[in-house]
């Protein structure tokens, strides 16, 4: 049983998709790359399964990040718009 839960673009050609699946009969949830390109289209090796019964805690994690902490001070980032120039 696999059920995708949602995917979002990484980039051009990657997008990162998230779902729910039964590997070697244990439920789960897999967070892997899904590629798009010339040479190759599907999943590759870049991700995650996070088992059943270590979601509640992986969840926790992710919920205690603050977007804060995620965003880039004003210097950090005219340097790296500095960089790409």
């Amino acid at each position: 049983m696999e059920k995708d839960i949602g995917k979002m673009k990484k980039n051009e050609a990657t997008d990162i998709v998230v779902r729910i699946d039964d590997y070697g009969g244990k439920k789960g949830v897999t967070i892997r790359e899904f590629l798009t390109s010339e040479r190759y289209t599907g999943f590759t090796k870049a991700g995650t399964r996070i088992p059943a019964e270590k979601f509640l805690e992986f969840r926790e994690i992710i919920n205690s990040i603050k977007l804060d902490d995620l965003k880039q001070d004003e210097k950090k980032q005219e340097k790296i718009k500095e960089e790409d120039e």
